[in-house]
């Protein structure tokens, strides 16, 4: 199959308007998708709807929704109304706080744990059922290496990305065998917006060899393919931050698929 038979003919992208979000935006709509913008100020969605459409020729709808409401999963599925969705990515997920956890209002770190949890697995579940009917589609996480480990200021944020990650390997296992793909992107650290406005905040420079959002949206779509896992800056045998490999996560999700059978059935991804 093309891409575009692959994934389209419409992917979401939640968390567009900057960062690595509007790179996938760009690469997908170059490619012949059309897309479906969504975060939470509408006017950087207008312009990079504008730039799409004209440099493309395909078709884009943007939508402002808050991703950490409790209404955003209802407000997604509205603006996807019956278009057909082949590729859904939960981009927007960045920790604004940089904050021991009991120093901040309880409200934020639920926030963040509605924007990068309920909202995306109410979405995967909405979005991932015709896709599994279908025999066809994508749905790409993106993530942290921070998933692999906490530390000082980091603790909501990592238990966050470490939910994803585990959700994704399962999600994969049950999904690969219909012709589903999907993937975990564990970033690295990027250059963001989202980053430089936290890093001025607190009075740090940037540090050296940030990676770029293009970059990391190009790694993501090229390894959609071969979940579960995409280390960033690693190869798929190489274990580096994540003290396992991609190869050695798929082969005990594999692993753990052949010895539920007894309990659970179903099919090794």
């Amino acid at each position: 199959m093309s891409f575009v038979e692959r994934y389209g003919p419409w992917a979401i992208i939640a968390g567009a308007s900057e960062g690595t979000g509007r790179a996938f935006a760009r690469q997908l709509a170059a490619q012949g998708l059309n897309c479906i913008l969504i975060a939470r100020r509408q006017a950087p969605l207008e312009a990079l709807a504008a730039t799409l459409r004209a440099d493309y020729g395909v078709d884009i709808v943007t939508a402002s929704i808050d991703l950490a409401r409790p209404d955003a999963f209802e407000r997604i599925a509205a603006a996807a109304g019956d278009r057909e969705i082949g590729l859904y990515i939960s981009n927007a997920g960045a920790d604004s706080n940089g904050s021991f956890f009991l120093d901040k209002d309880i409200q934020s770190w639920v926030d963040l744990v509605n924007r990068n949890i309920l909202t995306a697995l109410r979405c995967c579940h909405y979005f991932g059922g015709p896709m599994r009917a279908r025999g066809h589609g994508g749905i790409l996480l993106v993530g942290s290496g921070a998933c692999y480990g906490s530390g000082p200021n980091l603790a909501t944020y990592s238990g966050a990305k470490a939910f994803d990650l585990c959700f994704a390997e399962g999600l994969w296992a049950e999904l690969a065998p219909a012709g589903v793909d999907v993937l975990y992107l564990a970033m690295s650290t990027t250059d963001t917006p989202a980053l430089r406005a936290l890093l001025a905040e607190k009075g740090v420079p940037p540090p050296a060899n940030l990676a770029s959002p293009e970059d990391v949206a190009r790694l993501g779509l090229e390894r959609l393919p071969h979940g579960p896992v995409q280390n960033w800056g690693l190869r798929d045998d190489e274990a580096g931050f994540g003290t396992s490999s991609a190869a050695q996560r798929r082969a005990r999700v594999n692993m753990i698929a052949e010895a539920s059978k007894s309990v659970f059935g179903g099919k090794k991804a």
